[in-house]
């Protein structure tokens, strides 16, 4: 690693995290950046083992603070999703310092929790893409979210921004939803809201749309888009509408602007979303 390695930390925030997939990551980054001009670096807090987390809450939190904090590392990625980072968020977020504020975050799905009260906080590169697991599982993907952290510049970006001037976020249906009212939520007024979802029941994703959009925090949005819902677990009978017509649905009873579709998703072509205005 030569003095002008840009060094991105990957941290571990909520469910645990193999070696064996951090050995491929690596393997992944020395095969297409054998100049070594990137680089990963795994917080050795990644791979503990505390039941269903990477660590306990103070591992996890310190082994984040410690990455964001630190001036020799550019970036940081989040390893994967899971559950565990609303657990440590409100105890982060304040000792993070003038150094972490300049840094690029990279990740999604459970991330959305930690990215969200950072937002609330005042970060101004925060971005909703793909993890350092995903960059593993396709080409296209890793190094669409390696451009974005190394320069704040992708064409890996989900393409509605190019011709929509207004600030946006996107996130998992699920977490914000639950973030709706906590310490962690953040103002979303004037923002287009894309949203999420993975191996949920038809009429789970109705009810959380019924309780997200009843509130007068998220009716401030300027619209919604919204992304691939995918592995929708089976209904009995079966709830009769589609992922896409449950928030038209919801959307036109609460008065949101349905806006269309959003390219992300928990699979391979999930797209960045930097969070706030177009820079």
């Amino acid at each position: 690693m030569n003095a002008n390695t840009f060094k991105i930390g990957v941290v571990c925030a909520s469910s645990r995290f193999s070696k064996e997939r951090a050995e491929a990551v690596e393997q992944w980054m020395a095969e297409h950046h054998p100049d070594r001009d990137v680089a990963v670096v795994f917080h050795p807090a990644c791979f503990l083992k505390h039941g269903h987390f990477a660590g306990d809450d103070r591992a996890r939190a310190e082994a984040f603070i410690e990455f964001a904090n630190d001036p020799r590392i550019d970036a940081v990625w989040f390893a994967r999703g899971g559950y565990g980072s609303c657990r440590i968020a409100e105890a982060v977020i304040p000792r993070l310092n003038a150094v972490a504020r300049k840094k690029r975050y990279l990740g999604y799905s459970d991330a959305g929790s930690l990215l969200a009260g950072m937002y609330r906080a005042g970060f101004e590169h925060l971005a909703h893409g793909p993890m350092a697991s995903d960059s593993v599982r396709d080409d296209v993907t890793a190094k669409g979210a390696l451009a974005w952290l190394t320069t704040g510049r992708t064409d890996w970006i989900e393409p509605s921004l190019a011709a929509d001037p207004r600030p946006a976020v996107a996130f998992n249906l699920t977490i914000i939803d639950q973030l709706v009212g906590t310490a962690l939520e953040p103002d979303l007024t004037g923002h287009v809201l894309m949203l999420e979802e993975v191996s949920e029941a038809a009429y789970r994703i109705d009810r959380m749309m019924f309780h997200l959009t009843g509130q007068a925090s998220i009716r401030g949005v300027a619209g919604i888009r919204l992304g691939r819902v995918s592995d929708v677990t089976p209904n009995d009978p079966d709830f009769g509408q589609t992922p896409e017509e449950i928030v038209r649905y919801w959307c036109l009873r609460s008065g949101i602007d349905y806006l269309g579709s959003a390219d992300i998703g928990h699979d391979t072509a999930n797209k960045v979303v930097p969070f706030g205005p177009r820079r």
